[in-house]
């Protein structure tokens, strides 16, 4: 694991492990934090919130990594902080699935409430990619790959 955070070091790439950097353009700030893995079931929960987002302003927004969609239900929405928006992945739509007419569904969503696109609850957000890679199966059926791109607007109060 150290061998693959040096590769990534040696590649000009910053991991957020369990902390945060500031992004700023014309005056604006946005927080992006990133926590260590923290999953249900068997996946281990390395990932602190309360770590990541140190010394960070209340009325900073906020933007959290977090590779599994089940962290937003058990630890981000409940959080004292207002964390805005929230990516994950982890699930890749189970690769199998049906997305026709508006009906999205696939057998995952038995197991993650949030398994797919974007969800919202208490004025907070998560969006869960499926990926474009696979695990087991190799291959998709009715889930197709996905990069995400999502533009941020500042509200006009």
């Amino acid at each position: 694991l150290n061998r693959l955070k040096e590769i990534h070091h040696e590649m000009g790439f910053k991991l957020l492990l369990n902390e945060s950097i500031a992004i700023e353009k014309q005056g604006e700030r946005i927080s992006l934090i990133g926590v260590e893995n923290w999953g249900k079931g068997g996946f281990h929960q390395y990932g602190d919130l309360a770590k990541a987002t140190l010394g960070l302003e209340k009325d900073t927004f906020k933007i959290l990594m977090s590779h599994d969609p089940s962290h937003w239900d058990h630890v981000t929405l409940d959080y004292d902080q207002h964390v805005h928006l929230t990516l994950a992945g982890h699930t890749h739509g189970m690769q199998f699935g049906i997305e026709l007419f508006g009906l999205k569904w696939s057998p995952i969503q038995y197991f993650y409430k949030q398994w797919a696109g974007l969800y919202q609850k208490q004025g907070k957000y998560v969006y869960v990619n499926r990926g474009f890679g696979f695990h087991g199966l190799k291959g998709r059926i009715g889930v197709w790959p996905e990069i995400t791109v999502i533009t941020l607007r500042k509200s006009v109060a």
